[in-house]
């Protein structure tokens, strides 16, 4: 569960709150109530044993969806434990083949330019490690295959990260991120002439 929306005098009452935005292809609200509609149903209870099982009022539930409200990220944290499914259930776009990859747009601020984009999920089964890394240019790191389970997430915000998983290459430049199964070899490289800089994610 996420901690509790935090208040301050410049913002409004609830500050983390999934917006409609226009700029969007398709506004993760959209998502949001086709989501929660159909793992409703998948669950086969109404909008009142919902309402009751997740302490979100059943007048919230049917603006959702709806599609017509705003929500915060931690009535939509409710739900998704009421319907025994992970938050990413919720948000992403129904065609999403791919459960590693969200790329959603979940929060607005009132600051234009204020945002936090969920990029991707990973089913971790003991813990998460954190690194920042930096690699100069011509700089290599090789890794051996990690257990079966185990899996990366790359961002990278400066520069270009050049990945190799086995024999496949990969190149990420800053702003892109990719998930990916670690139990196979990889590598990671600097080709370019710029210090590389990136977020690692090592999910276990």
């Amino acid at each position: 569960m996420r901690q509790s929306e935090q208040y301050t005098a410049q913002t409004p009452s609830v500050s983390n709150i999934v917006h409609k935005d226009p700029g969007q292809r398709v506004s993760v609200l959209q998502h949001v109530s086709h989501n929660v509609r159909r793992l409703r149903h998948v669950a086969e209870i109404s909008q009142s044993a919902l309402a009751e099982k997740s302490g979100v009022s059943r007048r919230m539930l049917v603006a959702i969806e709806a599609g017509e409200k705003n929500v915060s990220l931690s009535t939509l944290d409710r739900v998704a434990e009421a319907l025994d499914v992970a938050f990413t259930d919720l948000i992403k776009a129904p065609d999403n083949r791919d459960p590693s990859r969200i790329n959603e747009l979940a929060w607005t601020g009132i600051h234009p330019g204020s945002r936090a984009v969920l990029l991707g999920s990973a089913v971790a089964s003991s813990e998460v490690e954190l690194w920042e890394w930096r690699l100069e240019p011509g700089e290599v790191y090789s890794a051996e295959a990690d257990p079966k389970g185990w899996s990366e997430q790359l961002y990278v915000f400066e520069g270009c990260l050049t990945l190799m998983v086995e024999h496949q290459q990969h190149q990420l430049q800053a702003g892109e991120f990719m998930v990916f199964a670690s139990n196979r070899t990889h590598a990671y490289r600097n080709e370019g002439a710029v210090p590389t800089r990136f977020i690692r994610n090592v999910v276990i």
